[in-house]
């Protein structure tokens, strides 16, 4: 059944952030930057335009959402505290919509970032690591 799952979920991904997506929004690029000693993240579409209203947040550990840190303002930038968050690598998700996200690694310790440790995964490999984990689990 997942063998026949997978094709689709992929296929579905696909269409959706193509065919069905308005032609002004595509993929979403973020980027992390310090700036008077605060975490700003900049998101913007792959066209340029901001992602106005984004919910930035943690993933928890099985990829599902987890604690949010805010929203995106109307130039695409959010400042992040990550005060609270305990030291090790974090998930954090940029979500503009379905079909517009952007998934970002990040080394946390002691609430700062390690900009040149960050690993930004295309939308493709976190589908595709999400349905790997989930044929483990049920194997």
């Amino acid at each position: 059944m997942l063998r026949l799952l997978a094709p689709l979920v992929l296929l579905s991904a696909v269409l959706q952030g193509t065919v069905l997506a308005p032609a002004k929004a595509h993929q979403i690029e973020s980027a992390l930057h310090y700036l008077d000693g605060d975490l700003q993240l900049s998101s913007n579409f792959s066209n340029g335009e901001p992602t106005q209203g984004a919910v930035v947040r943690l993933l928890n550990a099985d990829g599902t959402p987890g604690q949010e840190l805010g929203r995106t303002d109307a130039d695409g930038r959010l400042s992040l505290d990550l005060s609270t968050v305990v030291n090790g690598t974090v998930d954090l998700q940029v979500d503009g919509g379905p079909g517009h996200r952007d998934y970002l690694e990040l080394p946390v310790q002691d609430g700062a970032v390690n900009l040149n440790e960050v690993v930004v995964f295309p939308f493709s490999l976190v589908l595709v690591g999400l349905l790997v984990s989930v044929r483990r689990r049920n194997d």
